[in-house]
């Protein structure tokens, strides 16, 4: 198990954590007795006896004080297009207890020690997967009109805030890059995982007109100029989703790619005959 440092006046709940797997990950979070995790819905893989799972407003932070304070905690969830609710999970038990949370997709998932951050990290809408208890998940807005429009990830942004552990999912493989002050690095804006605080986010024209129309990589990039740290997702999910909608069989047509010019003898053949 990998342990944070020893921090004076902590907020956020102390846990541990270990990650498995390779390409179908899942990150499973010790848990000492009265600590807690919080995770999206839909993210729980498995847990011991005894830990205790409750369904809260907003993230259960220090913000989200009084009921104002959760509801507008669980406001700003609606607009990151993420539930009102978040979960978390207790250990109400004396010993050590363990909670597992998934992937969604094939990727990576990445500790985010915030920390090391300067207690601040902004990340992708979806990209959050879980953090110890006392981390604020919110919104980061962008103070950028091109940026809003055309960088792939609209006007809002989720930033995660506090001085605990929390853990975000890249999909395909990640590529961590640290830019220098000045430095500057041009992405596809779906590829954005998230970016420290001192990074400027914006949107360039690709330029040129063979580019633009025939280029097919979209009319802008996301530049990202340092100093500061960013993660690159080498398989956004949108790119996923729309490769497995474009090979998806069509009303009344076949599944591409299968079958050969044998037509459905083909598929008696190729021994997949579920559907």
């Amino acid at each position: 198990m990998e342990r944070l440092p020893d921090f004076t006046d902590r907020n956020a709940h102390e846990i541990d954590y270990r990650i498995y797997g390779e390409e179908m990950q899942y990150v499973e979070i010790e848990l000492d007795p009265q600590e807690a995790v919080i995770a999206e819905s839909g993210s729980f893989m498995m847990m011991d006896d005894g830990i205790k799972m409750d369904t809260i407003f907003g993230d259960g932070s220090q913000k989200d004080k009084g009921f104002l304070g959760k509801i507008l905690g669980a406001g700003k969830r609606i607009l990151t297009g993420e539930s009102l609710f978040m979960t978390a999970f207790y250990n109400d038990l004396t010993g050590k207890r363990n909670v597992s949370f998934a992937s969604p997709y094939p990727g990576k998932i990445i500790p985010i020690d915030l920390t090391e951050y300067r207690g601040k990290f902004i990340c992708q809408k979806d990209a959050f997967l879980c953090a110890a208890k006392g981390v604020s998940v919110g919104i980061e807005f962008s103070k950028k009109l091109g940026r809003g429009l055309f960088g792939g990830e609209g006007f809002i942004m989720q930033k995660l805030e506090g001085d605990g552990m929390a853990f975000v999912h890249a999909g395909g493989t990640m590529a961590e890059k640290t830019l220098q002050p000045g430095e500057t690095l041009r992405v596809d804006t779906g590829c954005i995982v998230g970016f420290t605080q001192d990074v400027d986010y914006d949107i360039e024209f690709v330029g040129g007109i063979k580019n633009s129309i025939f280029g097919g990589e979209g009319l802008f990039f996301a530049k990202l100029t340092g100093p500061g740290k960013v993660y690159i997702q080498s398989l956004p999910f949108s790119r996923l989703a729309d490769r497995v909608i474009a090979s998806a069989p069509k009303a009344g047509g076949k599944s591409r790619g299968e079958g050969s010019i044998l037509g459905g003898l083909g598929d008696l053949l190729d021994g997949d005959n579920r559907f």
